[in-house]
């Protein structure tokens, strides 16, 4: 007996050096990882959020851009930070899902070496062209194409629209060729300058050019059209037997971080996206759906949304490279 109680004191003063961060922290600054370039959506909310966060708790929030490599450059150094609660990641939860279809190797897991601490929100996607081309149809799009043989490429950030992007070209006979994806900014930059006219990204990364016409909107993979730009129909309205997964955000930290530090970040991040006027100007108006859910709920979400994306890949016929 005596034995066991000393157990459970050594058990018992193994945790207050835990609650006890928990309470006290943040004491330095907390390092976000982005796993995309600078000016892209997620890099932007990123550093609006972590401005409310110093506001709440003294200390600054330092965005480190970590893009490209499909998204598994930001992922892997995710991983392999220290689980101490001072580093968090905001990275998209579908692309990492279909990423170990995508690729023979990964150097991360994204269900053993990452812990999910809210969805932050859905990105509301939008295939779009620059004016230029002066298409707005996906029947304008494969015309134009052929017109003009090996003069088109495009972008995509998420697996599932390259999926239905390759499927188009397929079916349609479109001249289109896909170049990667590096980040927000870079595609948006890509489009302007004519380099790759084409693209199909959050459509939040584009909302003054769309609405100032030098690119023009062909489709959003929604459920519903935008309310922002309610003239675009959706995937399913085009392409009914079309199955994509609609993209989001979400905030993550290294395996091991305490749970108390994940419950404490999820919390505040929930009280920010609390007030009308933050969920407005930085969800609403940037064309994305807010969720800021629970780390559990977010971790059931993340084992439904396998299954959906084993379908999809299985309907795609995806082999990894």
């Amino acid at each position: 007996m005596k034995r066991l109680a000393r157990l459970s004191l050594l058990l018992a003063l193994a945790v207050v050096p835990a609650v006890a961060s928990a309470q006290d922290y943040p004491t330095r600054p907390i390092r976000a990882i982005a796993t995309s370039s600078a000016g892209g959506i997620s890099d932007i909310f990123m550093r609006v959020l972590g401005e409310e966060l110093n506001k709440r708790w003294g200390q600054p929030i330092v965005v480190e851009n970590r893009a490209g490599g499909a998204f598994n450059i930001g992922a892997k150094a995710c991983a392999d930070a220290a689980p101490d609660g001072y580093t968090i990641c905001i990275m998209p939860t579908d692309v990492l899902q279909y990423n170990r279809f995508v690729f023979r190797t990964l150097s991360y897991d994204l269900f053993k070496d990452l812990e999910p601490v809210t969805m932050l929100f859905f990105l509301t996607q939008g295939l779009v062209a620059s004016s230029s081309l002066n298409v707005t149809t996906l029947e304008q799009l494969a015309a134009h194409s052929k017109a003009h043989p090996k003069t088109l490429s495009y972008t995509a950030a998420a697996i599932p629209h390259q999926f239905f992007m390759d499927s188009f070209i397929k079916e349609s006979g479109a001249d289109i060729v896909r170049v990667p994806f590096k980040g927000g900014g870079d595609a948006v930059n890509g489009m302007l300058t004519g380099a790759t006219p084409i693209a199909f990204f959050g459509i939040g990364n584009y909302m003054a050019h769309l609405r100032s016409g030098a690119l023009k909107g062909i489709a959003v993979d929604a459920g519903k059209r935008s309310p922002l730009f309610p003239d675009i129909p959706t995937l399913k309205e085009l392409r009914p037997d079309a199955e994509v997964t609609q993209a989001d955000f979400s905030l993550w930290a290294p395996k091991g971080t305490p749970k108390a530090i994940i419950q404490k970040v999820r919390d505040e991040v929930a009280k920010i996206a609390s007030d009308p006027a933050f969920l407005d100007r930085h969800v609403i108006q940037r064309g994305l759906d807010p969720i800021f859910n629970t780390p559990e709920q977010f971790a059931k979400y993340m084992v439904e949304q396998r299954a959906q994306v084993e379908r999809v890949v299985k309907r795609a016929g995806l082999q990894p490279q």
